[in-house]
């Protein structure tokens, strides 16, 4: 037994277990409905031309690309993220980095793609401007934050997803299983299936 290791785990799986999902106008959305909700747009997009926009900063950027390559190679579901080196030096140098991921939703965004804006702040300037192009540009938003529970990107999306944490590894981690947790369940893993791998594609 480790005093550290158990401790540690046991805080990841109250955080976790802290998620909470909420509406704009910040009221409280059942989780099990709001994930058939997802689901249900995810196939839509199968069927037609939208996707899938992933963004944040530092880890949330390695969250961003991990899912957005696990949603597009698994799940069959249309996806990008915007951390390119080149994309990001060039807008940041050009315009300001607070412009790096709006500028790409607005040369890249189509009306009924959905924008995932991950910031464990919920306080990014270059992820709040993301979000308001998208809104111009006629998307959906799909929000994940921690920190404080009165972040600004926690009120912004349709749907948004709240760790009651204030440490990056714990709200990183979350923020990484609720993605997987949507894919996932997604692609039908119940808790039947417990830790095999599901394999068929979203719709």
């Amino acid at each position: 037994m480790s005093d550290v290791f158990d401790a540690y785990a046991d805080e990841l799986n109250r955080s976790f277990k802290s998620t909470r999902v909420s509406a704009p106008d910040g009221s409280a959305l059942e989780m099990d409905k709001t994930l058939a909700k997802i689901h249900q747009t995810l196939v839509e997009i199968t069927r037609g031309h939208n996707k899938l926009m992933f963004i944040g900063n530092g880890g949330s950027a390695g969250i961003a690309g991990h899912s957005a390559i696990d949603f597009a190679k698994n799940g069959g579901v249309r996806s990008i993220t915007f951390n390119d080196a080149s994309s990001l030096t060039c807008l940041g140098n050009d315009l300001g980095y607070d412009q790096v991921f709006a500028k790409q939703v607005d040369m890249q965004g189509l009306k009924g793609d959905i924008l995932i804006a991950i910031s464990s702040s919920g306080q990014s300037p270059n992820i709040l401007n993301a979000v308001k192009t998208a809104r111009d540009k006629g998307c959906a938003v799909i929000t994940l934050s921690g920190f404080k529970p009165d972040n600004i990107l926690r009120t912004l999306g349709d749907i948004n997803f709240y760790v009651e944490a204030e440490a990056y590894g714990f709200v990183e981690i979350a923020h990484q299983a609720i993605l997987h947790v949507i894919l996932d369940s997604a692609m039908g893993w119940t808790k039947d299936s417990g830790a095999v791998q599901p394999t068929r594609k979203v719709g």
